[in-house]
């Protein structure tokens, strides 16, 4: 993670760093990107760089951070549903929001299954306890894991997805057939 002194420069500048290097990461990948390049875009040493970060993956995993807040910020705070209709409206409109952010910001699509991995419960808790409250999630599974196994099946999804608008390919609503499957009580799927 950052160093302590990154998250002290002024938000445009920290922006800055975490831009070029998100294009660099996006284009290159994690382990072809190179520190040496990145540092050189941005116009400071390497005495200076290490000040913020204590080496590549330190700077990667600032912007994989950064990323994964710029993708919550687009799918926005959940607000409880007051009904089941509502419930999977509310859903549609978030992945629609997540498509569009990917599509406005390929540095972000790119680097999506990077970003997957970081804890996915502060979004996904509200809405799975929103769903169980409507009867739209089934609660004879241990809420723990449901929410595990909904953030591996929507984790895969985002990935699966994301290669698929890379490639300039419609997404197909099948990921919330496959979640609505999973979500369902045995009888009704």
């Amino acid at each position: 993670m950052p160093l302590p002194r990154f998250y002290r420069l002024p938000a445009d500048r920290r922006e800055s760093i975490l831009q070029v290097a998100r294009e660099h990461f996006a284009r290159d990948g994690a382990d072809r990107a190179s520190y040496n390049k990145i540092i050189a875009e941005l116009g400071i040493s390497k005495t200076s760089a290490y000040q913020y970060f204590d080496g590549k993956e330190d700077l990667f995993a600032g912007v994989i951070e950064d990323v994964h807040a710029r993708i919550s910020q687009a799918l926005g705070d959940w607000p409880d549903a007051g009904s089941a209709e509502h419930f999977w409206e509310q859903l549609q409109a978030a992945s629609g929001r997540l498509t569009a952010h990917g599509l406005a910001h390929p540095d972000d699509l790119a680097l999506l299954d990077a970003s997957t991995a970081q804890d996915p419960a502060p979004w996904l808790a509200p809405v799975l306890d929103n769903g169980r409250a409507l009867g739209v999630i089934r609660s004879d599974v241990d809420r723990e894991l449901m929410l595990a196994a909904t953030a591996a099946v929507l984790r895969a999804a985002d990935v699966w997805a994301a290669a698929r608008l890379r490639q300039g390919s419609a997404v197909p609503d099948v990921i919330w057939s496959l979640v609505r499957g999973m979500w369902s009580k045995p009888d009704e799927s």
